[in-house]
């Protein structure tokens, strides 16, 4: 499918076109798709009518389990894309791989009827997931020139807005079946997804190092940190939003919160998009990143603050849709900010990996503080918790000395 050789395979100096950076930003954005209308807005519902009153027990236990195969599957399908680009064959075949994966994997969540058919294929899905998402996010690494890396990031945080849309879609059609609802999913993710696959391999050219391999690895582990506490809020939400909604409007089930919800969703991830754009932009031409990041962790705790005190939609639909801007910036922007910080470009692919654990330890970090510190009718402490968190992740990126 895609073979990189010669010139491409040491670089070129060259920025890339606004093309193919739209192209990365869509086929992560088709990433994002194949699994946020599963987790946010059907998971929620199919457990729900499973598991009654039991519901988020078995819930946390089925995001623990898919949590744990998410990490361990993407540090390895990310080791494994590195060993096929290291001998020339590139990255696309893993991501093809993993769009077959996923769509037996979503014909195992459309069957399951039990709790034990429900946490296997969840855990299967997440395996699939990310076999796809650990060589979409390799080859950005890979091919945008680290000078583009503010405009790629700010691009990326198109997949939640698209993704939100696709699950409101899904919800308004009023597909018949989890069959039908999830092959609407998978077609929607072949269409942003396909379109790069089918463009050669170009790596970019790779930096020359900056700062001693000592600092390299100190930053990289302080950018690691911040993201991952602004990660469990972004977990506990898109995991327990249903819910939290249900718990302060307990008059309409979670059957009837998931239309509403997943306009709220698509309306509170799409307005950050030109924000993200335009601040990742700006902070490629100024060569610094985090002040930015610190604005974004403050306005995001605001959001999680007013969610704490919410006891109706009035109040938690716009704290929840300020929460998603200050979120959807830090989150964009901390992505190639991030990858700027890669000690070794034979490596990225695990690398990435081991970055994506701020992706998935949420999941085993914001369930256990969920189950903890709320109740079916009741999350003020846990959302307390979670603006303190982010404002710290915030925080924590001035600490980073390698770059402004």
């Amino acid at each position: 499918m895609e073979r990189v050789t010669g010139d491409q395979a040491t670089g070129s100096a060259t920025r890339r076109g606004m093309g193919f950076i739209l192209l990365v930003a869509l086929a992560n954005a088709g990433g994002v798709i194949a699994f946020l209308p599963l987790l946010s807005l059907m998971l929620p519902v199919k457990i729900a009518e499973i598991a009654g009153e039991a519901r988020i027990g078995l819930f946390t236990a089925t995001v623990i389990a898919g949590a744990i195969a998410a990490s361990l599957a993407n540090i390895a399908f990310g080791w494994a894309s590195d060993r096929t680009r290291a001998r020339g064959g590139g990255r696309r075949r893993w991501a093809a791989l993993g769009l077959i994966l996923l769509a037996a994997s979503f014909a195992t969540v459309a069957l399951a009827q039990t709790p034990v058919a429900i946490l296997i294929a969840v855990i299967l899905f997440q395996v699939a997931v990310n076999a796809l998402l650990a060589p979409l996010f390799a080859i950005m690494a890979d091919e945008v020139p680290g000078a583009q890396m503010g405009l790629a990031g700010g691009l990326i945080a198109l997949g939640s807005p698209l993704a939100s849309a696709v699950g409101a879609v899904m919800i308004g059609i009023g597909f018949a079946t989890d069959g039908a609802r999830l092959a609407f999913v998978y077609a929607m993710v072949l269409l942003c997804v396909a379109p790069l696959l089918r463009v050669p391999a170009r790596a970019a050219a790779d930096p020359a190092p900056d700062a001693p391999r000592r600092l390299a690895g100190r930053d990289l582990a302080i950018a690691w940190v911040s993201r991952l506490l602004v990660q469990i809020a972004g977990n506990v939400l898109s995991l327990y939003l249903v819910y939290y909604f249900v718990s302060i409007d307990p008059g309409l089930s979670a059957a009837k919160q998931v239309g509403p919800i997943g306009q709220l969703m698509t309306i509170a991830y799409l307005l950050p998009l030109p924000v993200a754009v335009l601040l990742g932009r700006w902070s490629d031409r100024i060569g610094r990143r985090k002040p930015f990041l610190l604005a974004a962790a403050a306005v995001a705790a605001i959001g999680l603050l007013g969610l704490a005190v919410a006891r109706d939609w009035s109040v938690a639909a716009p704290a929840f849709a300020l929460y998603a801007l200050g979120s959807s910036v830090f989150l964009s922007i901390h992505s190639g900010f991030a990858m700027q910080l890669l000690p070794s470009a034979q490596n990225r692919g695990r690398d990435l990996g081991l970055i994506n654990l701020t992706n998935t330890l949420p999941a085993l970090i914001g369930p256990a503080l969920a189950w903890a510190l709320s109740t079916p009718r009741d999350f003020g402490p846990v959302m307390l918790l979670l603006a303190i968190l982010t404002l710290a992740g915030g925080i924590l990126v001035t600490a980073i000395r390698q770059q402004r």
